[in-house]
């Protein structure tokens, strides 16, 4: 039995996700691009403004129509002429500065800072990144940070490529970085070097799903804390069912084990096989010992047994089952931004990812 909650079905259509209304936009421009191509802004370097989102595009033609959003239009003064001047062709580097006020009023924390780049995206390469945002499909921007050269990949291993970045050296280095990010399976904006060139990457990943196998009150907070991030959830009871979800898993995907029957190790071995998503696993430590042996001698090694989050979630004192979820996403927000999920007190990177 499959037990949809009010965060499951489909993505959002064009219209209400502003991802996907982008994406649809890049295409309509790009079929009558006539000139160099669409502009697009992105964010070079930030400080301040607290936790945002990574992945920032603002896309544009000169003449003038705009779509996307930067930090919720708190950087409209600076992002909007600049992507519609550099739809004409070339490329710049802008600052922008937000007071308190205004950026707060936004809907951002705090105060802040970007540097912007804005850059030409050619016809072909902004259709296929558009295709790729509106379907909810991986996707990824790269350019040199002087915004010259442009590539564009798309497809489940971001396997097709769309444009250039000049010296082949720095095309590869720069896809195999992008790539990487990939298996991390969250969305990211980060700067690589690539043969000895700084490359900016923004990489777009679809919205987890997370399978909960097996019923109870930890289920259902974990459906509230999903639809609290935006994820989409569900409920299987069956092993067919689990086992065929698991087997269709992006990186981006998550299973919680919640039942204890030992026929659900069938599960986590499709999962371990297949290579891809989260694979965590509630229980006691005697159950936990007890599914580490069983699998161990259908023949997994202890290194591939590292892959399945058992007792899953933070060590957070978690209590109640809301704690429990919150441990729980804890982790996986964690292992998607590569984090090591320390205080941000004790942590000298930077806040929001």
């Amino acid at each position: 039995m499959t037990t949809p909650t009010a965060a499951s079905g489909p993505h959002p259509g064009p219209g209400t996700d502003p991802r996907r209304e982008l994406g649809a936009a890049l295409q309509r421009w790009a079929c009558g691009a006539d000139g160099p191509g669409i502009g697009v802004v992105r964010v070079l370097e930030r400080h301040g403004f607290g936790s945002v989102e990574s992945g920032q595009l603002l896309a544009g033609t000169s003449g003038g129509d705009v779509s996307g959003l930067l930090y919720l239009g708190a950087l409209d003064d600076t992002a909007r002429p600049l992507v519609t001047s550099v739809a004409g062709g070339g490329a710049r580097v802008e600052q922008a500065q937000v007071a308190e006020t205004p950026a707060v009023a936004a809907g951002l924390a705090c105060a802040g800072g970007a540097t912007l780049l804005g850059h030409t995206l050619p016809a072909d390469a902004a259709s296929a990144l558009g295709e790729a945002l509106e379907a909810a499909r991986p996707a990824a921007l790269l350019s040199t940070v002087d915004g010259a050269h442009a590539l564009v990949l798309t497809g489940p291993e971001l396997e097709h490529l769309h444009g250039s970045l000049g010296e082949a050296s720095v095309r590869d280095e720069a896809v195999t970085a992008a790539r990487g990010l990939l298996r991390r399976g969250a969305t990211a904006t980060e700067q690589v070097t690539a043969a000895g060139t700084d490359v900016l990457v923004d990489l777009w990943v679809p919205t987890p799903s997370v399978v909960v196998v097996g019923e109870g009150a930890l289920g259902e907070a974990l459906h509230g804390q999903a639809r609290l991030l935006g994820w989409i959830s569900r409920t299987v009871t069956g092993l067919d069912e689990a086992r065929a979800a698991v087997q269709a898993f992006t990186d981006a995907d998550v299973v919680v084990l919640l039942d204890h029957d030992p026929a659900f190790d069938a599960m986590l071995l499709d999962g371990l096989r297949h290579g891809r998503g989260f694979l965590g696993a509630l229980g006691s430590r005697r159950t936990q010992s007890a599914r580490r042996e069983r699998l161990l001698a259908a023949g997994v090694t202890t290194e591939e047994l590292e892959a399945i989050h058992g007792p899953v979630g933070l060590d957070l004192g978690a209590r109640t089952p809301a704690e429990t979820a919150v441990s729980i996403v804890a982790q996986v927000i964690a292992l998607r931004a590569g984090r090591s999920a320390s205080a941000l007190a004790a942590s000298g990177g930077r806040i929001g990812g």
